[in-house]
């Protein structure tokens, strides 16, 4: 079975996280735009059951690649504010990261610059979902005592309030991202 994404590092620096991104949007452009059905039964079966065929997950209903490919698009373009200094004091070189349902690592991204230890989780969800996802996650990366440890959330801006401020404890960080994809088809 071929590994979906292949060509999609999972180690992402300032030299290849540009053609990284460039890369996935090319996947997405695969992806059709015109679903049609003879009712709304018929297209609700097409989008939770039937396999898109094409895109970075071909194997999946259109429901199911919605919502890995949000959440890819998350961390990389997460990644990506990172490795241009987002936020302060978290200045790592590299992130490994897991795309779509990967389970490789213990976490959805993982830096190490040999003295301190970096963990994070990903999501996209709606703002009706934030506090349920944000607490599980945050439970899931607490749950690991490593010292030196930085715990650190991306989401999608638009899941809260743009006044939002999270209450962080000392090695916590969060880190929205706002999606704008080129218009190009």
């Amino acid at each position: 079975m071929k590994k979906v994404l292949s060509d999609i590092p999972r180690e992402l620096s300032k030299s290849n996280i540009d053609l990284t991104i460039e890369k996935y949007l090319c996947y997405l452009k695969e992806v059709p735009l015109t679903i049609q059905a003879e009712d709304i039964l018929g297209l609700l079966r097409k989008i939770k059951r039937t396999n898109l065929k094409s895109g970075p997950y071909p194997d999946v209903s259109l429901f199911e690649a919605a919502n890995r490919i949000m959440t890819d698009l998350i961390i990389l373009f997460g990644v990506k504010k990172l490795l241009n200094g987002a936020i302060d004091g978290i200045t790592f070189d590299n992130y490994t990261v897991e795309l779509g349902n990967e389970d490789n690592n213990d976490f959805d991204l993982f830096a190490n610059d040999g003295d301190n230890l970096l963990i994070g989780e990903a999501f996209n969800v709606a703002k009706s979902f934030f506090q349920t996802k944000k607490a599980k996650s945050l439970k899931k990366m607490r749950g690991d005592k490593a010292p030196n440890k930085k715990l650190l959330l991306i989401y999608n801006a638009d899941a809260v309030e743009k006044y939002y401020k999270p209450k962080l404890d000392s090695n916590e960080y969060h880190l929205a991202v706002q999606l704008h994809l080129p218009q190009e088809r």
